[in-house]
């Protein structure tokens, strides 16, 4: 084969039944455009080097501007170093840009303690990524086959697998295009055979400790010479439909927590009943009401997406949510009692308060709230100069607490909100984290309560209330934040000076 460009190359390709299905998969998918600069990930096999020959043929019609992309894992010593030479020589005979770059895969995976393919494929595409973001190459062009899209699809099967497992290999994602998924690994031999073109093997792929190449070897043999001889189109129109049916879900999926989920500090808020399901109300009850019967009747498949979705948005690293993590959400959510909470992978907790669940990010080096200790603090108060101001490390946030003539600012109420009498209370003034037994009557009740009673029915959860700010007066109870004054300290038409108590954020 000469360098250069074929002058016959576009109409041999609309000609050339292979050119023309991978121009019309490229097309119908819109994996390309014109003025596209594309790099084809070429690692010096077959499938790669015949991919890489079909664009250059067809980048007339496409308008596209080729280029070659290499990554090296370094896992096959100087076999892989050959590899890279043969895909530089072949990249230099059409006159094309060669990008590569190349990673001590086994030592990567071996820090991260990962695993060796998992950590090269990581790898891979971090690389095809950042081609991307810095522009060299719009698009990376990948060469799977439908033989891969069935070995991928069977194995998912094997280790157990959803809707989202069977839709194996998906043709678009981000700035990576795979054309061939409707092409067999045999055509594209044939179509390199017609050629004259070599290729490199990789002797890993008959590695049958590897589950791919026994997939590949032995099960996949076995089943097209057995059982049925169109299994991977089988397997890959499987993939291609369940690939649909997982987007028309997710995508209801998404909508619902658009519509129903909050914002919350560090997460997401979303009633129980939207992630629990069908309640045992008669189906002519519920279309009574249109919104009742909406949460009712949404699928199983759906509310486990909700929570994928949610925890997808929020996780602050890497970690694999598996069926069971979502089923124990979706148990939270059906029958959690009050102050219940789950830690998931990822460094998401999901809380249960009262009748809503809420999914909050936990930095990595924070305790999950079951296993933290309480916050606890206690600062004495001292009024000596009329004001002062307490910072609360703790809580994250600054009191201040200053005497005014009363009744001549009482205007300030309004503006401060809680007002207090100086002249009842009594040292030591002490501003401290609540704690069981406090009891408070706040102005406007009757008698004393439990200050637990008076958080719960204030419906502040016990995440909440951790830390929960209180002033003593003499070892009582005048104040707590979210109440009203004690009565026996608050401010009345005899109150010759007032203290007002005001809270704001730390800077």
């Amino acid at each position: 084969m000469t360098g250069g460009r074929d002058k016959n190359a576009d109409r041999n390709a609309v000609r050339s039944p292979l050119g023309q299905r991978l121009l019309t998969s490229l097309k119908k998918q819109e994996m390309t455009r014109p003025g596209d600069r594309v790099g084809v990930a070429v690692s010096g096999g077959a499938d790669s080097v015949a991919l890489l020959l079909l664009l250059l043929e067809l980048r007339g019609k496409l308008g596209i501007v080729p280029s070659v992309v290499h990554f090296n894992h370094k896992l096959r010593g100087k076999a892989s170093d050959a590899d890279e030479a043969f895909v530089a020589k072949l990249a230099a005979k059409h006159g094309l840009e060669f990008h590569s770059a190349s990673v001590d895969v086994a030592k990567k995976a071996k820090m991260e303690r990962a695993n060796l393919e998992d950590a090269a494929r990581r790898a891979r595409y971090d690389y095809f990524r950042s081609l991307a973001e810095s522009g060299a190459c719009g698009r990376i062009v990948v060469a799977h086959t439908a033989d891969d899209q069935a070995e991928t699809v069977l194995a998912h099967l094997l280790r157990g697998t959803g809707l989202a497992g069977l839709g194996g290999i998906h043709p678009v994602a981000g700035p990576v295009v795979r054309p061939l998924l409707n092409v067999r690994r045999s055509e594209l031999r044939r179509y390199l055979r017609a050629r004259k073109q070599t290729w490199r093997e990789d002797a890993t792929n008959r590695d049958m400790k590897r589950m791919r190449a026994r997939i590949r070897k032995k099960l996949l043999s076995l089943l097209e010479k057995q059982f049925q001889p169109a299994i991977v189109e089988h397997l890959s129109t499987l993939a291609e439909l369940a690939r649909e049916d997982e987007a028309d879900l997710q995508g209801q999926a998404e909508l619902r927590v658009l519509a129903l989920a909050k914002e919350t500090k560090g997460g997401l808020r979303i009633p129980a009943r939207d992630i629990a399901g069908p309640r045992s109300i008669p189906r002519n009850l519920l279309k009574e009401n249109s919104e009742d019967y909406g949460i009712a009747t949404s699928s199983a498949g759906v509310r486990k997406r909700m929570v994928r979705h949610m925890i997808a948005n929020i996780k602050p690293r890497a970690g694999q949510l598996g069926a069971n993590h979502v089923e124990m959400v979706l148990e939270l959510a059906r029958g959690g009692q009050n102050g219940s909470s789950l830690s998931l992978p990822g460094g998401v907790e999901v809380r249960r308060e009262r009748d809503e669940l809420l999914f909050l990010a936990v930095d990595r080096t924070e305790k999950t709230s079951s296993h933290a200790a309480p916050r606890e603090y206690e600062y004495k108060i001292d009024l000596a100069r009329g004001e002062t101001e307490v910072s609360v490390t703790e809580l994250g946030c600054v009191f201040r607490l200053r005497v005014i003539d009363w009744p001549l600012k009482r205007g300030e109420t309004s503006r401060y909100g809680a007002v207090l009498d100086r002249d009842r209370l009594r040292l030591p003034m002490v501003l401290r984290n609540w704690r069981p037994g406090d009891r408070l009557r706040p102005q406007g009740h009757r008698s004393t309560h439990k200050l637990k009673r008076l958080l719960n029915e204030k419906r502040v959860s016990q995440w909440e209330r951790d830390g929960w700010p209180v002033l003593t007066s003499g070892g009582v109870l005048a104040w707590a934040r979210g109440f009203p004054v004690a009565a026996e300290f608050a401010a009345n038409e005899r109150t010759r000076a007032g203290i007002v108590v005001a809270e704001d954020k730390q800077i």
